[in-house]
């Protein structure tokens, strides 16, 4: 499976699920399911490293912009759900977590940035094939600490600095 195909199953799951993050994921494990497993292993492969990629403190600043606050599985869970709005989303956060700000045309905080099934739905599809579980993917594990420079979440005033369009749009009133 290349980058487009993947792309293209989350694009297509994402947009039958209207938006829904729960009803996404399982979408996504049935369209997986119509796969051999090799190519699943090859989605979660995808998958796993856009995970990894989305690790760093900007990102994590702002998701707490977004979601009021993002604790390590918050966090977690945002990267999930960002990997399931599609590539530009992706890519665009991933250069300029601001650039959130526009790339979301909505985000309702009582559905929206938590993707904590998508990051289970290839491993699922997996042992539903082959009854047994996903070996490793063989893929360097996440690093330690996030990319970049840490800093506070919970500095409205730092958060309003870094992320200027994302603390306008989101952040608290």
């Amino acid at each position: 499976m290349d980058e487009t195909e993947f792309w293209e199953i989350v694009d297509g799951t994402r947009d039958a699920a209207e938006g829904d993050p729960e009803d996404h994921a399982d979408l996504l494990v049935e369209r997986l399911l119509r796969l051999d497993p090799d190519s699943v292993l090859d989605f979660a492969r995808h998958f796993e490293a856009r995970y990894n990629r989305a690790y760093t403190w900007d990102l994590w600043g702002a998701a707490a912009v977004l979601l009021h606050g993002a604790s390590d599985d918050a966090f977690d869970y945002f990267r999930c759900w960002l990997i399931g709005q599609g590539r530009e989303v992706f890519e665009g956060a991933v250069h300029d977590p601001d650039s959130l700000a526009e790339l979301l045309d909505d985000f309702d905080e009582d559905i929206d940035g938590d993707g904590e099934e998508l990051g289970y739905a290839a491993d699922e599809a997996y042992e539903q094939l082959t009854g047994a579980i996903a070996p490793d993917l063989g893929l360097p594990p996440q690093p330690a600490e996030p990319l970049g420079t840490p800093f506070a979440f919970d500095d409205d005033a730092d958060l309003a600095r870094r992320f200027p369009r994302l603390w306008e749009r989101f952040g608290p009133e």
